[in-house]
């Protein structure tokens, strides 16, 4: 009788180990589809493109959305926006993101990959089963933008987040002056974002 007890809670507790394992590290909101930009977005045109960029998110509304605090592990997340106007399609693949700060300096350009392993390390995640970040990981890059298809008349619009990371990987405080540059449209454009 005993050991059948012990059997059934031995089987319980693995059960519930691996239930519980599978989720992910952090409570991604699904990236269902995020809304088109609307009310204060900078934009500029870049010859049959439109950029447009989001206000900066607040330490609240990255907590919100990604249960961590980004710019704590220095990471700050640009939403954007590119989209077609007219003419030919536009090959996105190649596009290049820059930012620099008001002090010259230039912002490392995140993977989504990259930027889920720096908000590990910035939360002191060491310990956690592979199939959580896979699962993390997978839900971070859904926010990210998709370059691999032409911006065209059937495929009018990309949108999503790019991810920087502070100089000296410290946290994001008020970063002030910062520009964000779009290379290889059919011309180049730079952007202010505050």
């Amino acid at each position: 009788m005993i050991s059948r007890q012990l059997s059934a809670i031995v089987i319980a507790a693995v059960l519930l180990l691996t239930t519980s394992c599978a989720a992910s590290l952090f409570k991604v909101k699904p990236a269902i589809e995020l809304p088109p930009l609307a009310g204060d977005v900078k934009s500029a045109s870049a010859g049959g493109v439109t950029v447009r960029i989001a206000p900066l998110l607040s330490d609240e509304d990255s907590q919100d959305l990604f249960e961590a605090n980004l710019p704590l592990a220095g990471i700050l997340p640009v939403r954007l926006e590119l989209v077609f106007d007219s003419g030919l399609a536009v090959e996105t693949k190649k596009v290049r993101f820059r930012l620099k700060d008001g002090e010259g300096r230039e912002w490392k350009l995140l993977t989504t990959k990259a930027a889920v392993a720096r908000i590990l390390k910035a939360n002191d995640v060491y310990a956690y089963n592979p199939n959580s970040r896979k699962q993390f990981e997978k839900e971070f890059t859904a926010y990210g933008i998709d370059l691999k298809s032409p911006l065209s008349d059937t495929e009018r619009r990309h949108q999503g987040f790019v991810f920087f990371e502070m100089p000296k990987k410290e946290p994001v405080e008020s970063p002030r002056g910062l520009v964000l540059s779009v290379d290889r449209l059919p011309q180049p454009v730079a952007i202010p974002l505050n």
